[in-house]
């Protein structure tokens, strides 16, 4: 089986890949290449006998080897990017240059019963000042396992709820942009990890509810939150597939869905580019 790619579009990727000339777009850069805010951006990085290293902003990045043997460097873009602008990825002394395009996003109003979910009081504010801390170190987690697949499963079957960077409206006052995909599902269906990986971080938060952090390798992490339970601990080994927990509605959630987040070298990114549903 070809490496980040699943069962049924092996042969099909590979087919691709023969037909492109040496210097065409490979497969990952036609999949995974949104350079958005909240986009990924695909860095060809060239030919080498071993893994070259890449930064961006001064933080590592994902880089894998393509089908036709070139290194490449995934880079998870935040929403706070300027579009427009030039930006430039640093690997073996070499600066590689990549431009962000433009993306508008919609906005979301929600009303809600609890107005400390809005405004939260001081020892809310001290609450999740902490519980920040703790997740932004988990998103910065970077391990040297390479990822088992780039292209990943849905965590569960279901419509979406709510799309990715979505600007929110709560109670009529604008609040982060929503930073993953939600799903309509029911309480207790099970939440499956899209790749195998690690868990790295569990908690019961303020914002988020009970939630599961899953390191798939250098930099690439999905959240799972707002979950009834949570089936596995820190330092599991969890498989493509395997359940970490089941859906719920704790922390700020209007009733049971399943949110999930991406992240690419503390960038929060849109999952729905992974399952190739991504919507310019």
């Amino acid at each position: 089986m070809l490496p980040f790619i699943s069962r049924s579009l092996a042969g099909a990727a590979f087919a691709l890949c023969l037909a492109l000339p040496a210097h065409a777009d490979s497969y990952l850069s036609r999949l995974l290449n949104k350079p958005v805010p909240g986009g990924v951006a695909v860095v060809d990085l060239g030919l080498a006998a071993q893994a070259p290293k890449a930064t961006w902003q001064g933080k590592p990045v994902l880089v894998v080897k393509d089908q036709d043997a070139r290194w490449l460097a995934i880079v998870g873009i935040p929403l706070t990017i300027k579009p427009g602008t030039s930006q430039q990825v640093s690997s073996g002394g070499r600066n590689l240059p990549f431009t962000v395009g433009s993306k508008k996003y919609p906005e979301q109003h929600i009303t809600l019963k609890n107005q400390r979910q809005v405004n939260p009081n001081p020892d809310d504010l001290k609450r999740i000042e902490q519980e920040l801390d703790v997740q932004v170190r988990a998103y910065r987690t970077f391990s040297p396992v390479t990822p088992s697949n780039l292209l990943l499963d849905k965590p569960v079957d279901g419509p979406l709820s709510s799309k990715f960077g979505v600007r929110r409206f709560f109670n009529g006052e604008e609040r982060n942009p929503h930073a993953g995909l939600d799903f309509a599902v029911p309480a207790g269906t099970p939440i499956k990890s899209p790749a195998a990986g690690k868990v790295i971080l569990i908690g019961n938060y303020f914002f988020n509810g009970n939630t599961v952090f899953v390191d798939h390798g250098q930099g690439f992490i999905s959240m799972f939150c707002h979950m009834s339970k949570i089936d596995v601990k820190v330092g599991d080994a969890v498989p493509r597939g395997g359940v970490v927990g089941r859906v719920g509605s704790t922390g700020r959630a209007t009733g049971p869905h399943m949110h999930w987040n991406v992240s690419l070298n503390d960038a929060r990114v849109d999952p729905a580019i992974f399952i190739n549903a991504f919507q310019p």
